[in-house]
């Protein structure tokens, strides 16, 4: 009977057993699976999210938005809108890839075989190929639908935004222009490294029945950096303005091409720069490639008698001329290599200074400038910024040419003292002229606003223009007076570069074009007018050039008219009252 009893025992007891041993093996199963969840979860989740990545999770660049370019008052010349990239995953997409592509071919003007590359992948095995870049949101949004519709999986959209230039060929000259990755010219390659930011970087998983692709956390590497906007000098409206009336002036005159810059006196600040012929920043694809580019920065021509105003300023300044001293100025000069001539003919004809700058005789100014030796011109002209870049921030800047002071002969000299035989950039002369508007005192043109670095590691920009006494304030004032007769109706050359209602101080210019070619004078010509207003009291400069007009005419009346139109504007445009002051009354004759 004992017996029995034990066995009943183990019996109950054997269910027991095996519930505590049931217990203990589901403790250590949660056990293993709560380690795990804290070693993916708390002490290393990145590595097991790269590891994943290894296996076959794609990485995606993240881009960042492009720095906008920005006028003066904060108006976008060049800005980022939405856009898509559109992409594939080869394991859904390449099985249909030849219909597929030819559907996304059609839809996106994208090339066909390009894309069926990418459908069935680069490389074996890859989860993640770019189909398209920079579509229009719209457009990529339709696309898809249209796929998805058709019954096609695998493709998907990201954020890729698209650059835009909203004003389109409005100071696209100096802007520039983006390719599909990178910048290829003007201020958007110049300072790349400040607009473009950092793009980012995650890995993506792509869903195995969906076209969705899903973002791993724990696995993106890091977020995209926007880039930082650019502020210019540039006043959106006046730079629209300049070229326009550039622009039909050339047609006009069916010349070659033209330049045209305004200049705030005091500053430097560049409120202007115009080029024609231009093109659309938005479709750089269908321009000339000679069009790309600035033509009043990178191109060097001969200034021309615009230049005169430099070399009579010097002389005054150095107490070497006044400008009512008497000259007998004959028809023709003959010095050691040519003869010298005038653009009128004439006989003997008595001028004071006043008169040489007011009639532009080239006689005239070789006269007065004989009291200066090939060095001490070469010296004053350095001085106004002739012979050197002006670093402003524009890609592929001439330093034009200016022969130095020791290698200078007189005959040389004397064609620079008229603006022969030196070359010259639109800004180099635009400042030279502006440092006698501004009394003197040669104050660095500028384009950007505050300062930027450019990709050559040059610090441009307003916050380190520089400011130079070039000359007395007497001798820019002198100056000034004279180049008031140049527009006089009686007694200059051109007075239809006059701006009703303001006292205007400026000067033509007529220069020979050299042949690039050739080397050799081709017959063609430069137009200019340089000026300021008002005389008395300046506010803005004005410089304008003609480059090969077909058509005949001078500096006073192609490049005058421009002038005319651009500054009453700018005048207009920044409320600048007339002065009312009195018109200068020297003397062109005795």
């Amino acid at each position: 009977m004992p017996s029995t009893r034990t066995k009943r025992g183990a019996t109950r007891g054997a269910p027991m057993l095996r519930l505590r041993i049931g217990f203990v093996l589901i403790a250590m199963v949660l056990s293993f699976f709560g380690a795990r969840l804290v070693q993916l979860q708390g002490v290393d989740p990145h590595a097991y999210a790269v590891r994943a990545a290894a296996e076959g999770a794609a990485r995606v660049t993240l881009p960042a938005e492009r720095g906008d370019i920005l006028d003066r008052n904060g108006v976008p010349l060049a800005d980022s809108i939405k856009g898509k990239m559109v992409v594939a995953d080869p394991t859904l997409t390449a099985d249909k890839a030849p219909d597929l592509a030819r559907l996304l071919s059609d839809r996106l003007s994208i090339d066909y075989f390009k894309t069926l590359t990418a459908l069935r992948g680069r490389k074996e095995g890859s989860q993640f190929e770019y189909v398209a870049r920079r579509v229009p949101s719209t457009l990529a949004s339709d696309t898809l639908a249209a796929l998805q519709e058709a019954g096609f999986e695998g493709i998907s959209l990201q954020d890729d935004p698209i650059r835009d230039y909203p004003a389109g060929d409005v100071a696209a000259n100096l802007i520039g222009y983006m390719g599909t990755d990178e910048p290829l010219g003007g201020f958007e390659r110049t300072f790349d490294k400040q607009l473009a930011g950092t793009d980012g970087q995650a890995t993506w998983q792509s869903s195995s029945s969906k076209s969705v692709r899903i973002p791993l956390r724990e696995s993106t590497l890091k977020e995209p950096q926007d880039g930082a906007p650019l502020r210019t000098t540039i006043d959106r409206d006046l730079q629209w303005f300049t070229q326009k009336v550039l622009a039909q002036t050339v047609q006009q005159y069916k010349a070659a091409s033209g330049a045209a810059i305004v200049m705030d006196t005091r500053t430097g600040e560049i409120l202007a720069l115009a080029d024609v012929p231009t093109f659309d920043a938005n479709k750089p694809g269908e321009a000339k490639k000679d069009d790309l580019g600035s033509r009043a920065m990178n191109d060097t021509y001969e200034p021309g008698s615009v230049e005169k105003v430099l070399t009579v300023s010097s002389l005054i300044d150095a107490g070497k001329a006044f400008p009512r001293q008497k000259f007998k100025v004959p028809g023709s000069l003959a010095r050691q290599d040519r003869v010298i001539g005038d653009w009128f003919d004439h006989g003997l004809i008595r001028l004071t200074l006043a008169g040489i700058i007011a009639k532009s005789s080239n006689i005239g100014t070789v006269l007065a400038a004989d009291a200066f030796s090939p060095a001490q011109l070469v010296s004053y002209l350095q001085r106004f910024g002739l012979g050197q870049k002006t670093n402003i921030g524009v890609r592929g800047e001439t330093q034009g040419i200016l022969t130095s002071g020791d290698a200078m002969t007189s005959q040389t000299k004397d064609r620079v003292a008229f603006g022969q035989s030196l070359s010259v950039n639109v800004a180099q002369m635009a400042a030279a002229v502006n440092t006698v508007a501004n009394g003197g005192v040669r104050v660095s043109p500028s384009l950007i606003s505050g300062s930027a670095t450019t990709d050559d590691g040059v610090t441009v920009g307003t916050d380190v223009a520089t400011r130079t006494r070039v000359i007395s304030k007497e001798a820019a004032r002198a100056t000034a007076k004279m180049m008031e007769k140049v527009v006089d109706p009686e007694d200059g050359v051109a007075p239809r570069a006059q701006v009703p209602g303001y006292l205007v101080a400026g000067k033509t210019g007529t220069a020979q074009r050299v042949n690039p070619v050739t080397g050799l004078y081709d017959g063609s010509t430069s137009l200019s007018f340089g000026g300021f207003a008002p005389a008395d009291d300046a506010r803005f400069t004005v410089y304008v050039v003609i480059h090969a007009p077909k058509i005949d005419g001078g500096g006073g009346s192609v490049a005058g008219p421009v002038f005319s139109r651009i500054m009453g504007y700018v005048l207009g445009r920044y409320g600048v009252e007339p002065t009312n002051g009195t018109p200068s009354r020297l003397p062109v004759e005795w």
